[in-house]
């Protein structure tokens, strides 16, 4: 395996809130000379989506998965089931798709966040779920501005509701804070990520679908045998799930067409009624602020608070002694009421761009029978599953995802040392932030 970031990236030891909260599930190392119809590799919300709806349709599916299950992103993020999935503002999607394309892309959006939702209701996974949709604060009187005049655009195009927040209201809705006002799109929940990842895993169990974990891939052989550390995975069509945690040679067509960047979380303690009066904050409400490098934050049900955010170019102990610093220091200037209660938790993880800041979802081509579905740019939980269950959809002959996310990537610059781009991007980001 080739990753781009130092192996402390990938540790499997990732000490995130979310793992408390379940009990950890083992899947049996892959041994031996093993068959079936479609592999996939990777055994997060992609891939076992795209396992289940396979089995549902009669087709033989391993999955095999480095780590143990939930490691990586699926594990990891914030648990915000929102909308979102690209980088890119819809002027521009527009501008290179067309109206119909840009439509499609926000049908798909809504469809994720159904899809989802179905999955909680019909099968009883209970995920902690909350939050009527999503809430973006503005971090500067421009950013309000710019919500306002995109209010109605948004409620227009996604066919939900939406709701502006004055400043002055904001207390009374339980938001208070540095902000210039909020504007609530009632599309999406707020989720406990690995609580769902888990009712996933039970899924699979029951659907009989084989699941080995351990198992990194380390060689794929033209049609098709998967080498891992013991055994060998030999099947027909192959779906590559991995996302951020990708390697540069699971195949090697995927070298330098993604980009992992680092996106870093904290955890408090449970919150007492008298501190959260402090802060002015009792929503619970999911939310993120309106800067380019963003800060997400939302009230557990529990009563604890999250706190995320994106930064970082290396994985190195130094390294991430700086982010944890200065996750710290954002906290504690946007909640200055809470700067001295207790960080229980605390982890990182690796989201992943695209060169064309668009997914990729479907065939790979010159690769017969080989899948990918990746690149969701930090708003994951819906898209990858519904991306997951749309890539088995189009291995079994339904194209189903909209044209923008099957257009196969270019590659970035720089190769493996790519992250470096990410340096002048963040102090753009920065410098727009003011």
């Amino acid at each position: 395996m080739r990753r781009i970031y130092e192996d402390s990236a990938y540790d499997a030891d990732v000490p995130s809130y979310w793992a408390t909260t379940v009990a950890p599930e083992h899947w049996p190392e892959l041994q031996g000379v093993q068959k079936a119809d479609v592999a996939i590799i990777g055994g997060g919300f992609t891939g076992l989506n795209a396992a289940l709806t396979l089995a549902q349709a009669g087709v033989d599916v391993a999955v095999v998965e480095a780590q143990t299950p939930g490691w990586g992103a699926s594990g990891r993020n914030g648990g915000f089931c929102c909308l979102g999935g690209t980088k890119l503002p819809e002027s521009l999607l527009r501008k290179r798709f067309g109206d119909i394309g840009l439509s499609e892309w926000q049908h798909t959006q809504k469809a994720s966040i159904a899809y989802v939702q179905a999955l909680l209701e019909m099968h009883q996974i209970d995920a902690d779920t909350h939050s009527k949709g999503e809430t973006q604060v503005a971090h500067s009187a421009r950013a309000w501005r710019a919500m306002q005049d995109e209010a109605e655009d948004t409620a227009q195009s996604y066919g939900v509701a939406t709701h502006l927040t004055q400043k002055a209201d904001l207390a009374a809705e339980g938001m208070d804070g540095p902000w210039h006002g909020a504007l609530t799109t009632r599309a999406g929940f707020a989720l406990n990520p690995l609580k769902y990842h888990t009712g996933l895993v039970h899924l699979a169990q029951q659907a009989g679908i084989a699941c080995y974990g351990q198992s990194p891939v380390l060689k794929m052989d033209p049609h098709y045998v998967l080498h891992t550390p013991k055994g060998k995975l030999i099947a027909d069509t192959v779906i590559i799930a991995t996302n951020g945690y990708s390697s540069e040679d699971l195949p090697s067509w995927l070298r330098a067409r993604y980009l992992p960047v680092q996106s870093s979380v904290i955890v408090t303690r449970v919150l007492t009624e008298k501190e959260k009066a402090a802060a002015g904050w009792f929503t619970d409400q999911m939310a993120y602020d309106s800067r380019q490098l963003l800060h997400y934050f939302r009230l557990l049900p529990e009563g604890r608070f999250l706190f995320g955010m994106r930064g970082g170019l290396r994985a190195t102990s130094g390294a991430q002694a700086r982010i944890k610093r200065k996750i710290r220091r954002d906290f504690a200037k946007m909640f200055p009421a809470w700067r001295d209660v207790d960080i229980t938790h605390d982890w990182n993880g690796l989201v992943c761009m695209m060169p064309g800041l668009v997914p990729f979802a479907g065939a790979i081509p010159g690769h017969s029978g080989l899948y990918a579905g990746l690149g969701y740019h930090g708003n994951g939980v819906a898209l990858s599953s519904f991306t997951g269950h749309m890539v088995a959809r189009q291995v079994l002959g339904d194209p189903g995802l909209p044209d923008l996310m099957r257009i196969p990537p270019g590659r970035f610059p720089l190769g493996r040392a790519r992250r470096m781009l990410l340096a002048p991007a963040y102090l753009a980001a920065e410098t727009f932030d003011l």
